[in-house]
């Protein structure tokens, strides 16, 4: 197999501090982010950089890869059933007189790693236990982009294969819809952000380029979302598929609880309330007034001799219902004294008064 040469891949010397080696990697990983880097071969770059790291970033394996010694080049052939350094390698890569890879096991890193440190693996080369955070990220790689299995939880297991927790991916939050959007809109646009466990250091907590250490992502999505016909306060919306996403590409469902909002009506099942201001003159005689609705204008008729608090019920103004009919416009009347009353108004009104008496 080929010797690899971590320090160059790094980019760093071999004296290099663990701070320098940190250092390169954080530049390194940003730059060959599968995420960000769309060439070709930034996949294998960025593996080839991450499996450095968990190299040089740990004493223990940075120790024992040193002591291949310095003359060993990139590229150049290894034999693992040799001794370098005063340190024999062919221990972990005998069974049984059968050379034994390990490569497969540990999320996708070289068979140079796993013959160098599979015995440093522990229970990793039996059970594809992560490591370092990494096989998370190469073993799943390939299923970021699958569609939904409809499972809106999903089930840990130990090594042993006992159950530990069972992770709910499911997504609820409100959809606010104004009498605009459900009278003049088919569909609207939904803005989805969620707090969700590190896929690619399975929220570890460790040095990770894409969460940055924390163990936690955000995510924002934006999803069109079509209008139910017809739409109620308190109506929920299923999106399959659209919930969250465990390491296994298993997604939950995201539920959308429809909530009626408007700045002129008050909404109450099918039904829209509004107040209507009128004059103590406009309500002792009566009047025409003009009311503005989500798509239209209409006017009404105040009748004479109209009390405060009075409701004027306008059927099949509302919104409309599954049957085919509609709820009402309810009006409910305010009389108000202007804030500015002229000098004659005021004489007028005490006229008014005193024949009360």
């Amino acid at each position: 197999m080929k010797y690899k040469d971590y320090y160059e891949i790094l980019g760093v010397s071999k004296d290099a501090s663990e701070s320098t080696i940190k250092s390169a990697y954080r530049k390194l990983a940003r730059k060959y982010h599968p995420d960000v880097n769309k060439a070709p071969d930034a996949a294998n770059k960025f593996k080839d950089i991450n499996e450095a790291y968990e190299v040089l970033s740990d004493k223990n394996k940075r120790a024992r890869y040193d002591q291949l010694g310095s003359n060993w080049q990139a590229g150049a052939d290894f034999d693992p059933n040799g001794t370098y350094g005063g340190f024999d390698f062919s221990q972990f890569t005998k069974n049984g007189g059968q050379y034994q890879t390990y490569g497969q096991n540990f999320g996708g890193f070289s068979d140079f790693f796993s013959t160098i440190f599979g015995d440093l693996m522990g229970g990793a080369a039996q059970g594809g236990t992560s490591f370092g955070g990494f096989e998370n990220l190469y073993g799943n790689m390939g299923n970021m982009g699958n569609t939904a299995r409809g499972k809106r939880t999903s089930t840990n297991y130990s090594q042993s294969g006992t159950r530990k927790t069972e992770e709910n991916l499911d997504i609820a939050q409100d959809l606010v819809l104004t009498l605009n959007d459900i009278k003049t809109k088919d569909k609207v646009s939904v803005s989805v952000s969620t707090l969700e466990k590190c896929q690619y250091c399975n929220g570890k907590q460790g040095f990770c380029s894409h969460c940055m250490g924390t163990g936690i992502v955000k995510t924002n999505k934006k999803l069109t979302v079509k209008i139910p016909k017809p739409v109620k306060n308190g109506q929920r919306i299923r999106l399959k598929g659209e919930g969250k996403i465990n390491e296994y590409g298993e997604k939950g469902d995201l539920y959308l609880t429809i909530k009626l909002k408007d700045s002129s009506f008050e909404i109450t099942g099918f039904d829209l309330n509004k107040e209507i201001e009128i004059t103590p003159p406009e309500a002792v005689i009566g009047c025409k007034k003009e009311v503005q609705l989500p798509n239209e204008k209409i006017n009404i008729t105040i009748p004479p001799k109209t009390s405060s608090g009075k409701i004027l019920r306008l059927k099949n103004l509302g919104l409309s219902k599954s049957d085919g009919t509609f709820g009402n416009l309810n009006l409910k009347i305010k009389i108000v004294v202007p804030k500015s009353l002229t000098d004659r108004e005021t004489e007028l009104y005490k006229e008014l008064l005193s024949y009360q008496k």
